[in-house]
């Protein structure tokens, strides 16, 4: 029989995720929260809502987590009240979160001391594939961990790729961040500059695709530069900004440069101080040059 999943965030991302769990026959039992999207289609498949996160606990034989960072997973896991003080021994927890790796390999030490399991298994894409089934995972923990779940993860996975020891998964999630999100804000950039220099933006985008400018981050914000469209790149200016701060403080705890990292940071910083921080990073080009004038 298939193992018991519980799920704690059921945003943009985590509701891809359940529907794929749920569409493949596991039982989803997931946390009501404000911040979910509507529920109504993984209930009307069966899943079951919780009120109480430790109830949730204790009923689950998988957790996952996919909430916004590290204050939240710390909040939802540790502490007399928190979930860790109730799973059963063999809990297997999947923290899908974006986290600063130091936090997530102490994490994953308490977890194995309470006869639990822990793998990271960072995400890669947007919500849209996401829906799809179709997410890469980076995976940090035990071998013989990611492997008693790799079914799960395959529900709603296209790639997964091992990278480590726990903790891994997140290392390489905010690697992969901060060139995403570098490549990203650096085109938006340079849209805006073209847009001053009064060059159109269609020709701009068909320039960049056929010469070296061209990859995954310009077909993600290409439809907004041309048309104001951000449905490619649904990922808020908040959660950019907490990513490559993460990146930064993880970067300095290794003794690794940062500073491209940070004059990323003070860009996106100064996009989110002007009161955008619930805009998507795709609509960069349409504030830059009026945030920094």
């Amino acid at each position: 029989m298939k193992r018991k999943v519980g799920m704690v965030g059921i945003g943009l991302m985590g509701h891809g995720i359940a529907l794929n769990i749920v569409n493949k026959g596991w039982p989803l039992r997931f946390l009501n929260h404000s911040g979910n999207q509507p529920t109504e289609d993984l209930i009307n498949k069966g899943a079951r809502v919780y009120e109480d996160p430790l109830k949730l606990s204790q009923d689950s034989d998988i957790i996952i987590l996919c909430v916004n960072g590290t204050p939240q997973v710390e909040s939802l896991l540790l502490g007399n009240n928190g979930m860790l003080s109730v799973i059963k021994k063999g809990t297997t927890i999947i923290d899908c979160s974006t986290a600063i790796p130091s936090s997530t390999e102490q994490i994953s030490r308490q977890v194995e001391s309470l006869g639990g399991e822990f793998i990271d298994a960072a995400m890669t894409r947007t919500p849209y594939e996401a829906r799809q089934g179709r997410l890469n995972l980076l995976i940090g923990g035990k071998p013989k961990v990611f492997e008693s779940v790799e079914n799960l993860l395959k529900t709603f996975a296209e790639n997964i790729f091992y990278a480590g020891p726990a903790g891994s998964g997140h290392k390489l999630k905010l690697i992969h961040n901060f060139v995403s999100l570098g490549f990203a804000t650096l085109l938006s950039e340079a849209a805006a500059c073209a847009n001053k220099g009064n060059i159109s933006a269609e020709t701009l985008v068909d320039v960049l695709k056929k010469g070296g400018g061209y990859g995954a981050a310009l077909d993600r914000i290409a439809p907004f530069i041309t048309d104001g469209d951000v449905s490619r790149m649904k990922f808020s200016i908040s959660n950019a900004l907490k990513d490559v701060n993460y990146y930064n403080t993880m970067a300095q705890e290794l003794g690794s440069s940062t500073t491209i990292a940070r004059s990323l940071m003070e860009t996106i910083k100064s996009l989110h101080d002007a009161g955008l921080g619930e805009e998507y990073i795709a609509s960069a080009s349409k504030h830059l040059n009026e945030v920094n004038k």
